[in-house]
């Protein structure tokens, strides 16, 4: 557990900016955290979904399966800002004790989410199937706006780009843990549900059990009207510029990282450079140099694959495309932490955030199948895939209040 860091007497713990690092162990059960959500976020998508797709609609699985991972990327969409919004204005007490804003829907989320996952073991029509995903969407990602936010509320700014690192490395990790473990681990489509559903509880609960989570008294919360909580949502580029060129260098890398291949190679590129590089930032103040070398990395590994598209070259592509991510992903998200517009909406800001991170993996495929069909095949792809990357990353210049 962390202990308490101390804040001028205008602000609430809850709302200042932290000074006492974290300690590993708190590392490393958000860690463990993130890593059960990714799980549960790709094994379904990648292996038990198609499965159990397949099983239901044989003869037009591929668009069924369209139809319910497009319901539950809409979900997750609506939900993330959604949910980080609520989480911002949480402020419980129950039998004399207050909690904190953010375990209760890490908690919540994965103990629901974990049951939606259970129930959609058990539909046998396309429909249910799509209704619980949705579900279990809806509460994964009210438990990664609550994860997120942790950033931000607990870590000191010259410590979250190392700190952004060991939280980004289960983005890719889980794809690969949740695929070995419904698949060598346990057999069937059940089975790989109900393991996915207790590694959620193993690995997140801890988080949401055993750190601090400070509490947010009543007078600093803003009132909660659907009307005014929905406008919030739009946060304007002309007040917030650096948080506008922010959502959009994301949303531009996210979409030429949308193509990355080879996942296990990529994973072991990203382990290998996304805390070496968060830290490397975090010791020199500085983040957009960072940020534009793993643009031009990732865009290299795309400008090798257009070059020429053989088996070797592509081993060496996807190592150098996840070690550019990795330096990205955890710079970038220190950066995304030090733009935010105000304290008292960062799990809401954040969602808009994630925004740009999940409306790629939907319009990646969408765009890479007409280029590659009508514009050259997969070089062109490549080719696009690196000058989308160079473009969003070399904007971040455009951020004015972080060097």
């Amino acid at each position: 557990m962390t202990t308490m860091n101390p804040t001028p007497a205008s602000l609430p713990a809850a709302l200042a900016e932290p000074t006492v690092p974290v300690r590993r162990g708190w590392i490393a059960l958000i860690f463990a955290a993130n890593l059960g959500v990714w799980m549960a976020f790709f094994t379904p998508i990648q292996v038990l979904l198609p499965q159990q797709v397949e099983r239901i609609a044989p003869a037009d699985k591929e668009a069924m399966l369209a139809v319910v991972t497009g319901l539950g990327a809409l979900a997750a969409v609506l939900a993330n800002p959604l949910a980080g919004a609520l989480s911002d204005r949480t402020s419980l007490r129950l039998a004399n004790r207050h909690f904190g804003r953010r375990h209760v829907w890490t908690a919540l989320g994965a103990v629901v989410g974990a049951l939606a996952l259970v129930l959609l073991a058990r539909e046998n029509t396309i429909a249910g199937v799509a209704v619980a995903w949705v579900a279990a969407q809806v509460c994964f990602n009210a438990m990664l706006a609550s994860l997120t936010a942790a950033i931000p509320d607990r870590v000191p700014v010259a410590q979250r780009g190392g700190v952004s690192g060991w939280v980004g490395i289960p983005q890719a990790l889980g794809l690969v843990l949740g695929a070995v473990l419904v698949t060598a681990v346990v057999t069937g489509n059940a089975a790989g549900y109900a393991a996915i559903a207790l590694a959620v509880l193993l690995l997140s609960l801890p988080f949401a059990l055993l750190t601090q989570d400070d509490h947010l008294p009543r007078e600093h919360r803003s009132p909660l009207r659907l009307r005014s909580l929905f406008a919030s949502m739009w946060i304007s580029p002309r007040r917030h510029p650096d948080f506008a060129w922010a959502w959009f260098t994301r949303f531009l890398v996210q979409t030429g990282n949308a193509l990355g291949t080879l996942y296990l190679l990529y994973t072991l590129g990203m382990v290998l450079t996304a805390v070496v590089a968060g830290r490397m930032s975090d010791r020199s103040g500085r983040r957009k140099v960072f940020v534009i070398a793993s643009g031009l990395i990732m865009a290299v590994a795309a400008v090798l694959l257009a070059a020429a598209p053989v088996w070797p070259m592509a081993i060496v592509a996807a190592l150098l495309l996840g070690a550019g991510y990795g330096v990205y992903l955890s710079v970038d998200a220190a950066l995304i932490t030090q733009v935010l517009p105000a304290a008292t909406d960062r799990a809401k800001d954040l969602g808009v955030i994630n925004i740009a991170n999940s409306a790629p993996q939907v319009l990646g495929p969408a765009l890479s199948a007409p280029i590659v069909v009508h514009l050259g095949g997969y070089p062109t792809l490549y080719a696009v895939t690196a000058a989308v990357t160079v473009l969003g990353s070399a904007l971040v210049v455009k951020i004015r209040s972080v060097p």
